[in-house]
């Protein structure tokens, strides 16, 4: 598989088309299938209870209705994850989006169903149903969060009336960003030549070896998100909004409080990574001015101010790639080798990936930019994501991989059994990118060609730790500040400004940071707080990779039955079963030593 043709998905895999006989039938389904649950949950009056309930009653009640609730979950996910690779690699398939668009009435329904089960559990005097039902005892934990979560439920009503509007709320604008961004088109001045690209293109250039072309995409792609601000700030307002609201009437004290929640942790732990990491912002600051140096920033005309970097050359290539190709057919082959060090399991899972293609691996105009893992069916996953012929690429494709191999760990469980939260969600993703970025740093002395390894490793690990951080608060305040009222274009830019300040600090030439990264994060327009849970992915595959090391036969033996547990465990129990204390702001500080090891080697290999 050369550059030129860099693979598609195959969706074949799954059913002939989106017009097929047999996607057909299985869309209708879906909907069959929801019939019958909402059928028996009328049967056994499903929903909060006003009194008490016979034990006996209940556990016939659920032994009928859970594995029902898996088999639709499971039929409902092929179906769904099929039209989104479509949707995500087409923008102007109208005809996904339709479907897409369509099945969102079944997520109305089964969103309402799901709460009203939850009310349900949370009425239930739980021991009894789990001391009654061995299936039920298979679910506890996630009974456990039901009980949790039905104690911050709204009336049977509001909760109905909420699941209603979400298609046509906060699911609407975030659509709406979906579409506006991966349609936006951008008219670049480079050196020589000018171009009307797609944004995925521009910041694409980011990566560009040619310091005058990055500046050009820069200053092209900040005023384009300009032009696309207000349509944006109505999609963030509205969104945050509306979760506000809801939050405040479930009795949550603030926005982050649910989202802690879903993470299977409590603010203990996210305080003790947070103080680690602001900890670590000095060595991180110490790796920007190391990379400005390392670009000449003291003696040509893009030299930032006090040493700091340039934000259109965060992502600027520096060093050698050596002799070595990244390309489609040897980063693919590196990775399933990589992997076999770890383990056969391993290699024979990433050679069966490529060679049934779960890879949509080309860029083209109107698909979305950035790189996803999606479990399909059982085992299968797909991963979307725009490759080209670096470390870089090659890491994503690894990180990606990763969470496919964590689907494969889940596929034995239930749906239920498998609801992994996001700080999670990254340990195998993490995990699998430390080995292929440790290989790639163990196979040269050459001085060049590891300081474009170290690059790679600590450019990836910047974002997580400090941009990740100033996401965080600039979602804080956005939170807070719309309790009030709407924020402006102007606010949002503003926010934003300062919470790169506050991370970055001298590290980046102030003058040239990204106002409109609100605009451009996805994440802002999906779940809340979609951030910390990637620093925590980060440092905890960190972390099990340095417990890898010093035992690996011990590791080994349990570190699959651990990607298979994610959605039974909190995140606590999980961390004990490797003796990590992630409650202690040591754990994670010994994580970010690994990463202040890195920074050390460039710096002085900088010089």
């Amino acid at each position: 598989m050369t550059e030129a043709a860099l693979p598609r998905w195959n969706t074949t895999a799954f059913y002939p088309s989106l017009d097929s006989a047999e996607f057909t039938a299985d869309f209708k389904l879906v909907f069959t299938k929801l019939e019958v649950l909402e059928g028996l949950f009328e049967t056994h009056a499903i929903g909060k209870l006003e009194g008490r309930i016979e034990a006996s009653q209940a556990v016939a009640a659920f032994d009928q209705i859970a594995p029902l609730m898996n088999e639709y979950l499971t039929h409902n996910k092929l179906v769904t994850a099929y039209i989104y690779l479509f949707v995500s690699t087409d923008a102007r398939d109208n005809a996904a989006q339709a479907k897409q668009s369509e099945l969102q009435l079944a997520g109305v329904r089964s969103a309402k169903l799901s709460t009203r089960f939850e009310a349900w559990i949370g009425s239930l005097e739980l021991p009894s149903l789990l001391e009654g039902s061995q299936l039920a005892k298979d679910h506890e934990f996630a009974l456990l969060k039901m009980q949790q979560g039905a104690r911050h439920q709204m009336s049977a009503i509001e909760e109905d009336l909420s699941s209603s509007l979400t298609p046509t709320g906060r699911g609407a604008w975030g659509r709406l960003h979906g579409n506006i961004t991966s349609r936006l088109m951008v008219k670049v001045a480079l050196p020589d030549v000018e171009k009307t690209l797609p944004m995925s293109a521009v910041r694409a250039m980011a990566r560009d070896g040619d310091a005058a072309t990055r500046a050009a995409a820069y200053a092209a792609e900040v005023p384009a998100w300009e032009t696309v601000s207000v349509p944006l700030a109505a999609a963030m307002n509205s969104i945050k909004g509306e979760v506000g609201v809801l939050n405040a009437r479930r009795g949550y004290a603030d926005a982050l409080e649910p989202t802690l929640e879903f993470a299977n942790m409590d603010c203990g732990t996210l305080e003790a990574m947070q103080a680690a990491c602001v900890a670590s912002f000095p060595d991180f600051r110490r790796y920007f001015k190391a990379k400005a140096k390392l670009l000449g920033y003291s003696t040509d005309s893009h030299a930032g101010r006090d040493g700091g970097l340039k934000w259109s050359d965060l992502f600027a290539p520096v060093g050698e790639s050596g002799s070595r190709s990244w390309d489609w057919d040897s980063g693919t082959e590196f990775i399933a080798t990589q992997f076999g060090t770890y383990s056969s399991g391993l290699e024979e899972f990433a050679r069966r990936s490529f060679a049934e293609n779960w890879t949509d691996a080309e860029p083209r105009d109107g698909k979305r930019d950035g790189a996803f893992c999606m479990g399909v069916r059982g085992t299968e996953s797909r991963v979307m994501m725009n490759f080209n012929p670096s470390l870089d690429s090659l890491s994503t494709l690894a990180h990606e991989l990763g969470h496919a191999y964590h689907n494969v760990q889940l596929a034995k469980r239930t749906p239920l059994q498998r609801q992994t939260p996001m700080t999670l969600a990254e340990t195998a993703s993490i995990f699998c990118e430390t080995i292929v970025s440790n290989a790639t740093l163990n196979q040269t002395t050459d001085r060049l060609e590891r300081i474009h390894i170290l690059e790679t490793e600590l450019q990836g690990q910047a974002q997580v730790v400090v941009d990740i951080h100033s996401r965080f608060l600039f979602e804080s305040a956005v939170f807070k500040q719309r309790e009030a009222r709407e924020l402006s274009v102007e606010e949002l830019c503003a926010l934003m400004l300062e919470g790169q300040r506050a991370t970055y600090g001298d590290g980046l030439d102030e003058s040239t940071l990204h106002p409109y990264m609100w605009a451009m994060k996805p994440h802002y327009y999906g779940s809340s707080f979609y951030n910390y849970p990637y620093t925590f992915g980060l440092l905890f595959g960190l972390g099990l990779y340095a417990q890898y090391t010093k035992n690996p036969d011990t590791f080994k033996a349990s570190y699959d039955d651990l990607l298979s547990s994610t959605g039974m465990f909190d995140a606590a129990t999980l961390a004990g079963r490797f003796g990590f204390d992630i409650r202690r702001e040591e754990f994670w500080a010994s994580s970010l030593d690994q990463i202040r090891v890195r920074i050390d080697e460039f710096v002085e290999l900088v010089g």
